[in-house]
């Protein structure tokens, strides 16, 4: 079976051609972050017209790509939610007109089960029941896969994403968007114990959830004035904060995968 995927959730306008679930025979994408960093981050209006502009050439390209045309084709997918509303309704009303002019059956699928389900393309042997870390734009979340399409939500974020920290960090350091790959480049030669900061700590039932605000803004605080115009402080927080966010979700997904009766 050959599905034709749509996703324009976000800033990217993606393609791709997959074959029986596993096996992705192209996968064709335009990016807009060389427009998008100017503002500093996604503006919606934006990222929606140039979806417009970009989601009938990209859609060409992945059949292209794949030595396909439509009537290989056998249903159509695409991103349905969450994501942003505008850039999600291109996709959605791209899909459905390529689905009925094709008479192929249109298949709407949840961006979070989207992100679960590209595991069976880079681990072809994985099958449910297993516990998912999904880090994704405004989520972050601790799943159970159940089945291949049943899932249960056992741990999220309180507040901010790992992601908008991310982001949010990389601004307080000067870093352009998106801050996350500079921080991640910066942070192999940061020294990751140069700064001690608290580790977060939520009650009330938050056995499994996460809170990413508090790192944000203690690395905000921190030694601000200090590594203001000096790239070697810079660079010691990059290491630090890096630490801190990937023990701060591996702490929960330990606690929760040693959980009995969770997969």
């Amino acid at each position: 079976m050959k599905i034709l995927a749509i996703e324009s959730s976000c800033d990217e306008t993606a393609a791709a051609v997959v074959e029986d679930a596993r096996t992705v025979l192209s996968n064709a994408v335009a990016s807009q972050i060389d427009e998008q960093k100017l503002n500093g981050g996604v503006v919606p209006e934006i990222a929606s017209r140039r979806h417009v502009e970009n989601i009938i050439g990209v859609v060409d390209s992945a059949l292209s790509d794949a030595g396909t045309t439509m009537d290989d084709i056998d249903a159509v997918a695409v991103t349905y939610a969450p994501g942003l509303i505008g850039a999600l309704l291109v996709g959605v009303s791209y899909a459905k007109g390529i689905a009925y002019a094709a008479k192929k059956p249109l298949v709407p699928v949840h961006h979070i089960a989207g992100h679960i389900a590209a595991n069976y393309i880079s681990h072809p042997e994985l099958e449910p029941p297993y516990l998912c870390l999904v880090i994704s734009g405004g989520h972050t979340q601790l799943v159970e896969v159940k089945t291949y399409t049943q899932f249960k939500i056992i741990g999220r974020t309180r507040d901010d994403a790992a992601g908008e920290c991310f982001d949010k960090v990389a601004r307080t350091l000067g870093f352009d968007y998106p801050g996350g790959k500079h921080i991640d480049e910066a942070a192999k030669s940061g020294c990751r114990t140069a700064y001690k900061f608290p580790h977060p700590k939520l009650g009330d039932g938050g056995e499994y959830d996460f809170s990413f605000s508090g790192i944000n803004r203690r690395h905000k605080l921190g030694p601000q004035q200090r590594t203001k115009g000096r790239e070697a402080q810079r660079v010691r927080r990059c290491g630090v904060f890096s630490e801190n966010r990937q023990r701060h979700t591996q702490r929960k997904a330990d606690v929760c995968g040693a959980k009995p009766g969770l997969h």
